[in-house]
């Protein structure tokens, strides 16, 4: 299951890929916001931050009109490791190196033929398993 969530900024894209999500047979849990008024971003990247760290989802998208703020507050939940990614290598790259369970989008820089190609290689890219990326990702985790 994908956890989802956004604010109004990032409403549009998020409904943009939870179709395409769905189209390619991919449950998923949206935990908001659920239309285009004015909100805190906070409160929705973190409850699809606790899904994924809490093992209720396997991995997580977020977006906002930067993707900046959501990246923070999901980064900020222990176990996370989210990267904002605005084209496809930093995608592939961030599994392939970083093995980042979530995915951070900008509603307001991405459009949604990109961000349904972003968001395909982040869950088509599996982690690289070598040891200097998994001896990185311990020191990171253990910053927490």
């Amino acid at each position: 299951m994908i956890a989802l969530g956004s604010d109004h900024g990032g409403y549009a894209l998020k409904m943009s890929v939870i179709k395409h999500l769905e189209e390619r047979g991919f449950e998923v849990k949206d935990f908001g916001t659920y239309s285009e008024d004015s909100c805190d971003y906070p409160e929705f990247a973190r409850a699809a931050a606790e899904a994924v760290a809490s093992g209720e989802c396997e991995k997580g998208i977020v977006i906002c009109t930067t993707g900046i703020g959501v990246s923070i507050v999901a980064n900020k939940t222990k176990g996370i490791r989210c990267a904002l990614c605005s084209e496809i290598s930093t995608a592939r790259l961030t599994r392939e190196h970083n093995d980042s369970n979530m995915l951070a989008m900008g509603g307001g820089f991405v459009g949604p033929v990109l961000a349904n190609e972003i968001v395909d290689t982040f869950l088509d890219t599996e982690f690289s398993g070598l040891e200097k990326h998994s001896r990185r990702i311990s020191q990171l985790m253990d910053m927490e």
